[in-house]
């Protein structure tokens, strides 16, 4: 097949197009390329793809129009993996017109790009954050997320409705994948994992929100991106026993759907430092501090309709993860 990934410099974009490649998809990669985090990241992520046979990259934002509109009227794209957003809940309360640019405007041009190019299904990232205020653990598809804490989150619910009136108007199928902080080998800068591992090898205290009282349903890239593909492969459909009177916010009458993908094992944060801790051989100093603005204490997937639809759950343990990151981290920057 024809595939678009968006944000194919990125950690997921890359490693979902590596997958894509291996089994002998043609994958034509877009990327902006921007500053949030350190460019040569990105460019050396994207030099292991451009050195593959079936790979070409565009540079483009999916914020300009014109620019989406002729590369999915020339390219005739068979399915859309959708990857690129500006990601982070932090920034977003910095930076919010960044959040509507490229996750609301960008996704509205994906949106019409698959529609006016039949494209036969577009895979969507989302994520654990739109779940925001909620409080029943573990998180289920079946329940409301209408409770957002951060504009990031509000951007990946507002794609999850967008996505779905493109569903309902013009038959195209949809599948929203919740992604539940996902970390691995070349991974972002920006988050946990990256910045405690490079704080600890420096010497230098790291910084552990609510006072260490957090749990995160930590899932390794490798098993997002099988889930990934899995789900690209078996097209969205409408859900012939779909109740409209007690409507069921995972599925439809239109060929639309969302699922988890976590790693349905919540680990305390003081747990992943200490596996972090036992990769690197050092001890950290930590700074307790109480919980930030738009964070959320505690995530947990429900994986059971991901496991009912592709037959996959991820399963990978923090300290396998974070074992295979620490030895990519000291070799990728010869520490």
């Amino acid at each position: 097949m024809k595939i678009l990934v968006t944000g194919a410099a990125g950690f997921i974009g890359m490693t979902t197009s590596l997958r894509l490649l291996a089994r002998g998809d043609e994958v034509v990669g877009l990327d902006n390329m921007n500053d949030y985090y350190e460019v040569s990241l990105k460019e050396n992520r994207l030099k292991r793809l451009t050195a593959l046979p079936g790979f070409r990259f565009v540079k483009l934002d999916v914020g300009d129009r014109a620019g989406m509109e002729k590369l999915f009227a020339d390219e005739k794209f068979d399915k859309v993996i959708h990857l690129a957003a500006q990601a982070g809940v932090r920034y977003s309360i910095q930076n919010p017109h960044a959040y509507v640019d490229s996750n609301l405007v960008g996704f509205i041009n994906i949106l019409e790009g698959c529609r006016h190019n039949k494209v036969q299904h577009l895979v969507y990232a989302s994520s654990s954050s739109v779940y925001g205020g909620n409080t029943k653990m573990p998180f289920s598809e079946h329940d409301s997320v209408d409770h957002p804490v951060s504009l990031y989150a509000a951007t990946k619910k507002a794609n999850e409705l967008m996505a779905h009136t493109y569903s309902h108007l013009y038959g195209l199928p949809t599948t929203g994948l919740r992604f539940f902080t996902v970390y691995g080998p070349w991974g972002r800068p920006d988050m946990a994992l990256f910045l405690f591992t490079k704080a600890i090898l420096e010497g230098r205290p790291i910084d552990v929100f609510n006072h260490g009282n957090m749990k995160r349903d930590f899932t390794y890239v490798d098993d997002i991106v099988e889930g990934v593909i899995r789900v690209m492969d078996r097209n969205a459909a409408a859900n012939a026993e779909y109740d409209p009177i007690s409507a069921d916010p995972a599925t439809s009458n239109a060929p639309y759907r969302v699922f988890n993908i976590g790693n349905n094992n919540p680990v305390q944060l003081l747990d992943f430092i200490g596996a972090i801790e036992t990769a690197l051989g050092q001890k950290a100093e930590k700074r307790l501090l109480p919980l930030q603005d738009g964070d959320v204490p505690a995530t947990y997937a429900n994986t059971d309709l991901l496991n009912d639809w592709v037959g996959f759950v991820p399963g990978t343990s923090v300290q396998e993860g974070v074992s295979k990151f620490i030895a990519w981290y000291r070799d990728y920057y010869k520490v």
